[in-house]
Order: C-alpha cells, then sequence, then structure tokens
C-alpha cells in the first residue's frame, strides 16, 4: 500500500498493465518487436522503449543525451519530440536487451511505489520541463500504460483488459475532456445537449449539455430532448479518443441520432491523446 489510498487505484491499475505488457512481449521472436501498432509511427519495440523510458524518468533517472533523425514522420511538435527521444535510443535493441531493461525497470518502479510516502499534492516533474501533482503523474501513467497495453494487443492479436483497473481510468480520462471536445472543439451551441452511450465491457451513459456561457458540463442524466445521441462500442470510443482511428473507418461501429453534423464535428474532434 502507498501512504495516500488516493494514489493506491492509479498505483494498482498501473501494476495490472505493466505486468500485462510484460508478459505479453516477454515471447516474442525478434521479428515480432518490429511489428506495426495503431500508435502513428510506432512499432512494438518502440511502445516498449516508450513506457521504459517513461517509467524512468518517473525514477528521476536522466534524460538520454541523443540527436534524433530528421526525417520521422510522426514527430511533429516539441512534445512529440520529447517522447520520440525515449524511443528513439533503443530502436536498435534486441529483444533480449528489450525484456531485460522493461523487467528491471518494473522492479525498480515496483519498489518506488512501496515506498512512496510523498503527498499526493507533490509537485515532480512532467514532460518538457514542466511539473504536475503527484497525484496526477500517477493518474497518467496508469492511463498512457493502459493506452499502449491495447496498442500491443491490436498489434500482436492478443485482445484483452477492456475492463481491467486502467480502463476504468482511462474512461474518467476521456469523460473529464468530453465537455471541451464537445463545446469548444466541435462548436455545439448554447442549450444543447449531447448523449454518448457506450456499451461493451465498459458501459456509461453520459450527457454534456453546453450552457449560456459555451461552456460545457457533463452527467449522468438522460436527456429529453438532445440535439445528438452518438451509441458506440466501449473499444471503438477508445480508438477514436486516443487517436488510433479516423471516424470514417469506424463509422459502421457508431450510430448517429439527430443532428448529423454536429456528431460528425464532435467524432471530427475525438482524439485527446497527444
Amino acid at each position: 500500500m502507498t501512504v495516500h489510498p488516493s494514489l493506491q487505484t492509479y498505483a494498482d491499475a498501473w501494476a495490472h498493465s505493466v505486468e500485462a505488457i510484460s508478459e505479453l512481449v516477454h515471447p516474442l521472436a525478434e521479428g515480432e518487436w518490429n511489428r506495426a501498432t495503431p500508435c502513428p509511427g510506432w512499432s512494438v519495440r518502440d511502445i516498449v522503449s516508450h513506457v521504459i523510458g517513461m517509467e524512468c524518468e518517473m525514477l528521476g533517472d536522466p534524460r538520454p543525451i541523443h540527436t534524433l533523425p530528421r526525417d520521422l514522420y510522426h514527430v511533429r511538435s516539441e512534445f512529440a519530440r520529447y517522447m520520440e527521444m525515449q524511443v528513439d535510443v533503443r530502436r536498435h535493441h534486441t529483444a533480449p536487451e528489450m525484456t531485460a531493461e522493461l523487467e528491471y525497470t518494473i522492479i525498480r518502479r515496483n519498489r518506488q511505489l512501496r515506498n512512496e510516502n510523498r503527498a499526493p499534492d507533490t509537485m515532480v516533474r512532467a514532460p518538457l520541463g514542466a511539473e504536475q501533482t503527484l497525484k496526477l503523474a500517477y493518474r497518467m501513467r496508469a492511463f498512457d500504460i493502459w493506452v499502449h497495453e491495447q496498442d500491443l494487443r491490436a498489434a500482436l492479436n492478443r485482445p484483452g483488459n477492456l475492463d481491467s483497473p486502467g480502463a476504468h481510468v482511462a474512461r474518467d480520462n476521456f469523460l473529464a475532456v468530453l465537455p471541451r471536445v464537445v463545446a469548444k472543439d466541435a462548436g455545439a451551441p448554447p442549450h444543447t445537449a449531447v448523449v454518448f452511450d457506450v456499451h461493451g465491457p465498459v458501459e456509461f451513459l453520459r450527457t454534456v449539455r453546453v450552457g449560456a456561457d459555451g461552456r460545457g458540463t457533463i452527467d449522468g442524466a438522460p436527456s429529453l430532448g438532445p440535439a445528438a445521441t452518438l451509441a458506440l462500442d466501449w473499444e471503438t470510443y477508445v480508438r477514436l479518443a486516443a487517436g488510433r482511428v479516423r471516424p470514417a473507418a469506424v463509422a459502421d461501429r457508431i450510430k448517429i441520432d439527430g443532428d448529423a453534423d454536429l456528431a460528425g464535428a464532435i467524432l471530427d474532434s475525438f482524439a485527446v491523446t497527444p
């Protein structure tokens, strides 16, 4: 147990997903590490490299000194460059090197979690030299690890854990930004409501309401006259929200009632991970 129960949910979700990742990649042959994943530009090796790198940063390890190639098409921002550094520095590592470093990093992080005595509001380092609270760092690591576990499962054709502890952390993360997606990014007009009806391993019904000031709020009460209703399965919701697929590619898995133009604008703005 960590000292603060508010961190335990995220620590448990992280541990569940990172162990699943370890089990997925440990038996892979060398060539399988090069399989493409739904994460743009990243192979199985790249995702594991990212996991190792970010956990090393949580441990306080120094970042590698490395110059990125100029021809990485998927690196289009400073944030992407920051993330790519830990990935590119491991691109020529062998399968045994990757699994050994992953296992050692998991051992170190588990020890850190067991001995955690910092308060949840302690400020710790975040990407690009920023700072974030320890609680937010724990939450984002649990979220990131689960999404990348799903990337690996898709690449290796090993579906599973769509209802694991990490899935529920991801649900809460995605729902937290949904009011902004509807009201600001998609430009839903004031005094409108949009209902999201999600079924599958993780089920929920949420209504985003846009107030007179143009700001969005979210609740679990159904709307009697929504401008639009979007019904879809949880896996499709995740793939869209994580930017792993374009709406047109999964149109047959989304049922839209009401304002089709508004629903389309929402789906076009649905990807919320960097």
